[in-house]
């Protein structure tokens, strides 16, 4: 399809009706229509497998799905009829359902690292529990974040150090503190400047680059000898890097740990897992303060756990996560070859583990070039691919990749005369992509 003719007008004005009553025009800045080219940014209908449809009519071979939570792809046959089961026995009670238990047995029983774990819907509720646990448990005001990791929590903790901290009093900012991700030195150097008062490590324990022989068995190191806790979000590693997440891979064990995303298949559940002294002081059988860890009226619904129990029996039992990674696999050999076939190699680069590959898009100085990201996201949508990133689904076929890698060197050819002509705007057809994170919409 040719993108001069490729128009999507009636997601055009959803998207208007979108913005005229949700702020952002969506439910997450991340799939907001600034993340994507001026008039074509896609509302979608319906999902089957690794496949989504939007409400003109198109079908396109989707990655990335649900900002990387649903990875067995739509409408999984055995997580659906998990939650069908649970949802003609009741949603919520006022006492705990058996299923509670149940979803507990088979997290711990996945991520045996972990010895107690409690539930909620979204990753920045267990995150921000994470915190507060870790503040009472040392009696400590900081917490020290990994400034190379883009997202940990909505909350002002994390959110008051990005470009977008309106709203967030400057005391709090002032609290948190950053350090680099694979520089232990650097980080030695920030726990001895504040000495006695860093409450935790936060970290993303590996996402788009491994981490360096040593570095994380070096910081469970740190966080003992200065005594404080150290935290893995495995909000993106959890289950893609193993069943037990980047903790059950590399054999380094936090204190405190963090799921969520890939755990539901698209099916809003969280969990905050840990140490048993730690997590026991959010409960009621020890004799110190009372930490109010975390309390949600919908954080154990039992369909959503059930899908959380569903998914992680399917991952055990398929292999779902090698099966991940082979996909990824042959997506970044296939992109790399046509990217290379059309002598685009060193400006369209994939990156990251194959289960959780993203591409970068540089410019004629090898960059990294927002306008450029545009020009090949509008080619890609036009070849039928919504690819915010190249995160795989274990629903992908061979097809669906031999489709992709077809789509993606149409795009390359003309990413390469954009670079001939130093100037990728007659491609563009409107605004360039804008970041998530700035200060001005």
């Amino acid at each position: 399809m040719d993108t001069e003719e490729f128009l999507l007008p009636r997601s055009r004005l959803a998207n208007e009706r979108l913005h005229t009553l949700i702020p952002g025009g969506a439910h997450t800045y991340a799939k907001g229509d600034d993340q994507y080219p001026e008039n074509l940014a896609p509302v979608i209908s319906h999902g089957n497998g690794a496949h989504v449809w939007d409400i003109d009519g198109n079908r396109y071979v989707e990655y990335g799905s649900g900002l990387r939570s649903v990875s067995l792809g739509h409408a999984h046959p055995r997580v659906n009829e998990a939650v069908r089961r649970q949802l003609d026995r009741g949603s919520n009670f006022v006492r705990p359902s058996i299923v509670e238990v149940e979803a507990a047995e088979r997290f711990l029983a996945t991520v045996p690292t972990a010895d107690m774990v409690k539930f909620a819907k979204n990753g920045s509720d267990v995150t921000t529990a994470a915190v507060r646990l870790a503040r009472a448990a040392t009696g400590r005001p900081r917490i020290a974040i990994c400034g190379d990791h883009p997202f940990l929590s909505a909350d002002d903790w994390f959110i008051g150090t990005t470009p977008m901290s309106a709203g967030v009093p400057a005391a709090t900012t002032e609290l948190t503190v950053t350090f680099p991700y694979g520089d232990l030195a650097a980080t030695e150097e920030l726990l001895t400047r504040y000495q006695g008062e860093v409450a935790c490590l936060i970290l993303e324990p590996a996402t788009h680059t491994e981490p360096p022989p040593g570095y994380l068995a070096g910081l469970r190191e740190l966080a003992d000898r200065h005594g404080c806790v150290l935290v893995f979000d495995e909000m993106i590693t959890g289950l893609r890097w193993s069943e037990a997440g980047a903790q059950g891979m590399y054999g380094v064990v936090p204190d405190l740990s963090t799921f969520g995303k890939a755990l539901g298949n698209g099916f809003a559940v969280s969990a905050l897992a840990g140490r048993r002294d730690l997590m026991e002081l959010g409960g009621l059988r020890h004799s110190h303060d009372r930490v109010f860890l975390l309390s949600t009226t919908h954080g154990a619904e039992t369909h959503s756990l059930a899908a959380a129990m569903a998914v992680l029996t399917t991952y055990v039992e398929e292999g779902v996560t090698a099966r991940l990674h082979a996909l990824g696999e042959r997506l970044a050999a296939g992109v790399r070859e046509a990217a290379a076939g059309m002598g685009v190699a060193d400006h369209i680069v994939v990156r990251g583990r194959a289960s959780n590959l993203v591409f970068a898009t540089l410019d004629e100085n090898r960059q990294p070039s927002q306008r450029y990201r545009t020009l090949f996201l509008r080619r890609l949508l036009a070849g039928g691919v919504l690819a915010p990133s190249f995160v795989v689904s274990s629903a992908l076929s061979d097809a669906d990749i031999d489709h992709t890698v077809d789509t993606v060197a149409q795009a390359c050819a003309v990413y390469r005369k954009a670079l001939d002509a130093a100037d990728p705007t007659p491609w563009l057809a409107g605004r360039p992509i804008k970041p998530v994170f700035r200060r001005l919409a």
